[in-house]
């Protein structure tokens, strides 16, 4: 079904595509949508949507997850590999996680639970249809994620593929990789760029105000509140709440968050009723949440719920082609902040960065550049202004002649200790349980040994 001119003003009617097989939802769903101004065409079934999408044109999908002929995920599959313009929103039956995450997995824009809520109905709609066509113009905020990479240009094509969703994302990558940049990045090329970007650093906050920090309270609640006071939900409702080192937050924390994500609501301390919120989550943590997961310090269903689409972010090692790029860029800003002139980088010193590993990736350039522009000379930077040291060399210098690498004793034992856990890793096949089981110590103590050690 072709879109249609209303008439007089231009104005194109949007049109939404329907499949059910129960009278009573198609119903009020159309119901709904009518009031909304919008077109409607019904389905019943996976074979008489996919026709229908093909022959038609459709602003939007609405499908139930259970249909008579099939599954609502093969019209999501089938969408998102022919009509990538089209956005599929799937309703599944209330509490069932995994088909809501296994539709958000294949390109559904999002989803809804039953009983269906009009309100939360509304508000997807509106979302879906501000969803830009795919030959408009978005904007390009990219300031910051530079690079021609392979990596880089992977993070730039999944970037702009979740902006189009709804689905919950997971940022992993070392520190210093930009987490924080890519989450704004999906934000500020989604629909709910004008809303607000709620950045959260979930280690920062005491456990025992992480609550009322998140939900907001009523006033009197505890001592101290001595006014009504929203959370972060609240703040960045509309918007993206995005909680960085989410692997810190406590177990109980962790629970009441897995609720807020579920149902959509949350209650603030003092109150008895709770309040609906629309946030769409981004995560992000430089730990290995599958493993803190199997280590009993993460939820494993608050995992499968936030994990729902990763995104890695590349350490700068692993795109040292895009080092000149990022150096050239922030000697510019800090010469402009010193209101200096830019210097040039000898090509010995660019070689040196392009050699080194960035253990803090590009957090570390920022602070070696402006520890180079304070210490250079008639405008050039050479290899000594950087003072960066490869780690075979400093692994030398540890040892003093005639010590036999012994001495000091510390750096003898940790050199040891990391050759016994490498020997055990890769025997395992990088399983921390099976190699903390061969070493015969717990995978706490692995795992802490191997954050002091530096081993990834």
């Amino acid at each position: 079904m072709k879109r249609k001119d209303s008439g007089a003003g231009g104005t194109v009617t949007r049109s939404v595509l329907i499949v059910d097989d129960e009278e009573d939802i198609l119903e009020l769903i159309e119901l709904t949508l009518l009031r909304m101004g919008l077109e409607v065409e019904r389905a019943m079934g996976v074979a008489q949507a996919i026709e229908k999408v093909k022959t038609g044109q459709f602003d939007l999908c609405l499908t139930d997850m259970r249909l008579p002929d099939g599954e609502g995920l093969q019209i999501v599959e089938y969408v998102s590999q022919n009509i990538r313009d089209l956005p599929v929103a799937v309703i599944t039956a209330h509490g069932n996680t995994e088909n809501a995450v296994a539709a958000l997995k294949a390109g559904a824009f999002d989803y809804l639970a039953k009983p269906v809520s009009l309100e939360q109905l509304r508000t997807l709609v509106k979302s879906a249809l501000s969803l830009p066509a795919g030959g408009q113009s978005r904007p390009s905020p990219d300031q910051g994620l530079v690079g021609t990479s392979a990596a880089m240009q992977h993070v730039r094509e999944m970037i702009d593929k979740l902006a189009r969703s709804e689905a919950p994302v997971h940022v992993t990558g070392e520190s210093g990789s930009g987490k924080e940049l890519a989450a704004r990045l999906i934000h500020q090329k989604s629909v709910r760029r004008d809303k607000p970007f709620v950045p959260v650093n979930c280690g920062a906050i005491p456990e025992n105000l992480m609550e009322s920090e998140f939900f907001g309270y009523r006033k009197g609640a505890f001592t101290g509140a001595d006014a009504d006071r929203d959370g972060f939900f609240q703040a960045a409702h509309g918007g993206t709440l995005f909680l960085d080192e989410v692997a810190d937050l406590p177990l109980p924390m962790q629970v009441k968050l897995l609720r807020a994500i579920q149902e959509k609501k949350v209650r603030k301390v003092g109150y008895t009723q709770e309040e609906a919120v629309d946030v769409r989550i981004i995560s992000a943590t430089h730990q290995n949440l599958s493993e803190c997961v199997e280590s009993g310090k993460f939820r494993h269903d608050l995992y499968y719920r936030l994990n729902v689409i990763e995104l890695r972010m590349p350490a700068l090692r692993d795109r040292r082609e895009d080092v000149p790029t990022f150096a050239e860029i922030i000697l510019d800003r800090l010469a402009r902040h010193v209101q200096g002139p830019k210097p040039d980088i000898e090509p010995g010193a660019m070689r040196a960065l392009q050699q080194y590993d960035f253990p803090g990736n590009v957090r570390e350039l920022e602070n070696i550049l402006e520890r180079a522009l304070a210490l250079c000379s008639n405008g050039r930077i050479t290899e000594e202004d950087l003072q960066i040291t490869p780690p075979e060399i400093v692994t030398r210098e540890a040892a003093p002649a005639g010590s036999n690498g012994k001495w000091p004793l510390q750096d003898y034992l940790d050199r040891v200790e990391r050759e016994a856990i490498l020997e055990a890793l890769e025997k395992t096949r990088f399983n921390r349980t099976a190699a903390a089981k061969l070493l015969g110590i717990t995978f706490r103590s692995i795992r802490y040994r191997m954050e002091r050690l530096g081993i990834e």
